[in-house]
């Protein structure tokens, strides 16, 4: 999926020199997006934030995050499974515009297509952005990171293979499948919505089996 990913945030001020709130210039690139935008159901009370958006070369939004919970940082001490020792208990939704093969904006070539597989992937490389192996020296992790991803991407694109089980969520309220993998580091699923939009998701702290999605309804009230 040739997109670029990148923190909204950091979108250089408008010309005339003024300069725009970050959740303001945050939520602006959501706004942009052609498709509805998916978050945990109201059942989670906890807080909410927008994290990074995904273009395509032409600019168009492709996909992007929301966080729920904690503020998720490098760290390596959690261990799957333990939850009550966890120290941060996040989830973030991962929403992917459903694209067929179409050419780019200057007509010189086809962008890939979206599917299940690219939520997968973004959720696997999502968590692993926020990983830290116990006992890898800090000059090792971005070796460490790049072979991680690669297998992330291997796992995202056989989705029915061992590594995978099915699991059934509520997406604005209908039962839905959704790919499910644990890892040490925390859990992965990806599946698709009845809105053309294909869901991924990633967390560590908060259980995925007690999980809901939603449409979310005002994305403008997170500026």
């Amino acid at each position: 999926m040739e997109t670029t990913s990148r923190a909204v945030a950091q979108t250089p001020a408008p010309e005339g020199g003024q300069e725009t709130a970050p959740g303001r210039r945050t939520v602006d690139g959501y706004l942009r997006a052609p498709f509805p935008w998916y978050g945990l159901d109201e059942a989670f009370t906890g807080p909410r934030r927008l994290m990074q958006l995904g273009t395509a070369a032409d600019g168009a939004v492709e996909h992007g995050s929301i966080g729920h919970g904690d503020e998720p940082s490098v760290r390596n001490e959690h261990v799957a499974g333990d939850e009550q020792d966890a120290k941060e208990k996040f989830a973030v939704v991962v929403t992917v515009a459903a694209n067929p093969d179409r050419r780019s904006a200057d007509g010189t070539g086809l962008l890939e297509a979206t599917s299940v597989s690219s939520a997968a992937w973004l959720a696997g490389v999502g968590l692993l952005s926020f990983t830290w192996p116990g006992q890898m020296d800090h000059s090792l992790r971005d070796d460490w990171l790049e072979q991680q991803t690669e297998t992330a991407w291997v796992l995202a694109d056989d989705l029915d293979g061992e590594d995978w089980t099915t699991l059934s969520l509520p997406v604005d309220g209908v039962p839905t499948p959704f790919h499910y993998r644990e890892s040490e580091f925390g859990w992965v699923l990806a599946g698709s919505t009845e809105q053309g939009v294909h869901l991924g998701a990633y967390g560590r702290g908060m259980s995925a089996y007690g999980l809901a999605f939603a449409v979310v309804k005002d994305i403008a009230a997170y500026a």
